[in-house]
């Protein structure tokens, strides 16, 4: 017998089973190996859309600082203040320099955050902190053990926002620019 008259007469009982598991064994690895490579190529784009997410949130972040400081000093010319050379005067001309400028600069702040007190009491009192206190809020220094309420004397009365305005962003693009140089023509 050769090997045709072998197949023909065995094609159902073995050339059709072997030719399905193999196709089938075929089918599974190149499955394994698409589905390998799609999630490589999906993890590289997590991995660089988390990346950008995170430098935006940064940009952010530094934008937003920078431009408290622009309504400082637009408002208060805080940053020319901070840029002046102060040995050049004497107090008193300082003194005068220095009321404007906090009174102008606190006008801001009060506008836009008006910051109150997280503890109402004096620094320098013994204060009671409760349990359940906002650890956000209150932070406990000094030998600390056990289990509140805890006494202690106020060091600082710490801040919190009593409103939350932000002011408008300029429309410079450049986060960089605190406050555009001013030219009068």
């Amino acid at each position: 017998m050769n090997i045709l008259e072998l197949i023909s007469n065995n094609f159902y009982l073995w050339v059709v089973p072997a030719a399905a598991v193999g196709l089938l064994l075929f089918g599974w690895v190149l499955w394994l190996v698409l589905r390998s490579s799609k999630s490589k190529t999906v993890a590289e784009v997590h991995v660089k859309k988390d990346f950008v997410d995170q430098k935006i949130e940064r940009d952010r972040k530094t934008r937003l600082f920078l431009h408290s400081l622009s309504v400082l000093q637009r408002d208060g010319r805080l940053l020319d203040f901070f840029d002046e050379d102060l040995s050049l005067y004497d107090d008193e001309q300082i003194g005068a320099a220095v009321r404007s400028i906090h009174e102008d600069c606190k006008k801001t702040i009060k506008k836009y955050i008006d910051p109150k007190p997280v503890i109402d009491n004096e620094e320098g009192e013994m204060v009671t902190i409760e349990p359940g206190f906002d650890i956000d809020s209150i932070k406990l220094v000094g030998n600390i053990s056990g289990e509140p309420p805890f006494e202690g004397v106020l060091k600082h009365r710490g801040w919190k926002a009593g409103k939350k305005e932000i002011p408008k962003l300029s429309d410079i693009q450049d986060a960089a620019i605190i406050i555009p140089a001013e030219v009068e023509i």
